[in-house]
């Protein structure tokens, strides 16, 4: 509708790549991936964690290569994956070849730290012939001593020389299936440096403010630099650099994409954050809810709202909804009509009943 015309963020058009059997950039969705932190030469291990980061709904997963041991794993990791495996490679160039032979869908590499061009060169090659794609990752953090020298410090317009110089390198090796990225700590220089390469490169950016730090602060810090880059529509894939368990970054992910509009996976709850006015326990009830519902996969959403000030005009427009009352009970909504008074002590369970309802409705609509 025409006064939804401010919702619309109209995404970047870039090149379209390949990364396993997952598209990356032009109007593909935009993936959301994590990284392992296991020791990757432990495969029991690893794939115990990837599977838990699957579950979670990533659509990529980075492994650490840092050794021979580890690029030797990924031949008993990849098979047992369902979704494309990018190997991160640092230092080594014959890493990078290693993983590719090994069946990774992705290398990332550092340019700054991999070498001179006739390595790059060798990584390319194993790249063609073993079917991957490339990410090109600038990092401020490892500028080349160059480009260091003529800038004086890291800064966007380093960082954007450092990925076009080796963009440069894979274009004249007429290698086109690669996606770029330059991060840094600082969301500031993050975002503008992604602004300044979005204008000069068609190759889809993979977006991340690194080493942002713990849960909280990291998930702020990701959301201020990756949410102020989505919606000016940069950015194909994403990845929440976190001091936290790997699914807490998808989780994030997945919760900048969803308040920006550009994907849906999960319950969405919409809840204040309680006052006097409550009629029941919003905030446990919430943290409850979000642990009994984490299972849901599908789109759907919840609106817990401790009172009848904004209740009833939020629970108009979501899926299932419950506005608490007085004594000890309130109102449940299912498509923002009124269903049934209900009490508090039998709420979670209601809520949790219907939820689920709904998105086993969703499931069988797909199927037909």
């Amino acid at each position: 509708m025409e006064e939804y015309y401010w919702r619309n963020i109209k995404r970047r058009k870039s090149n379209i790549i390949a990364v396993g059997s997952l598209n990356v950039g032009g109007d593909f969705p935009i993936s959301v991936q994590s990284m392992t932190n296991t020791n990757t030469s432990d495969v029991s291990k690893t794939l115990d964690q990837i599977r838990q980061i699957e579950s979670a709904g990533a659509d990529l997963i980075r492994i650490s290569c840092p050794d021979e041991d580890s690029t030797a794993a990924l031949k008993k990791i990849i098979p047992e994956c369902n979704v494309p495996i990018i190997a991160d490679i640092h230092f080594h160039y014959k890493r990078a070849i290693e993983a590719a032979k090994s069946g990774a869908s992705c290398l990332r590499i550092n340019p700054g730290n991999i070498g001179n061009i006739n390595r790059v060169k060798e990584v390319v090659n194993a790249a063609k012939d073993n079917g991957c794609s490339i990410r090109i990752g600038v990092n401020a953090g490892s500028l080349e001593k160059k480009i260091l020298e003529k800038y004086g410090s890291p800064c966007p317009e380093a960082m954007v020389e450092s990925a076009l110089m080796h963009e440069k390198i894979l274009q004249d090796l007429y290698f086109d299936q690669y996606k770029i990225s330059v991060k840094a700590s600082d969301a500031l220089l993050t975002i503008e440096a992604y602004k300044q390469l979005a204008k000069v490169t068609d190759a889809p950016l993979h977006l991340g403010v690194t080493e942002a730090g713990g849960l909280m602060a990291g998930s702020i810090k990701s959301s201020i630099g990756i949410g102020q880059l989505l919606l000016n529509g940069i950015g194909d894939t994403i990845r929440v650099s976190l001091s936290a368990d790997p699914v807490e970054e998808i989780k994030v992910g997945y919760n900048i994409l969803k308040s920006l509009g550009l994907r849906h996976r999960g319950v969405t709850i919409i809840s204040c954050p309680s006052c006097a006015r409550q009629g029941f326990n919003v905030i446990d009830t919430v943290k409850t809810l979000e642990e009994r519902l984490s299972h849901i996969t599908q789109s759907i959403t919840l609106s817990v709202i401790g009172c009848v000030v904004n209740g009833p005009g939020e629970a108009l427009y979501t899926d299932v909804g419950f506005t608490g009352g007085g004594k000890g009970s309130g109102m449940i909504y299912i498509s923002g009509k009124q269903l049934s008074k209900l009490n508090n002590s039998e709420m979670i369970d209601e809520i949790v009943k219907h939820v689920e309802k709904k998105s086993q409705i969703i499931i069988n609509e797909e199927r037909v």
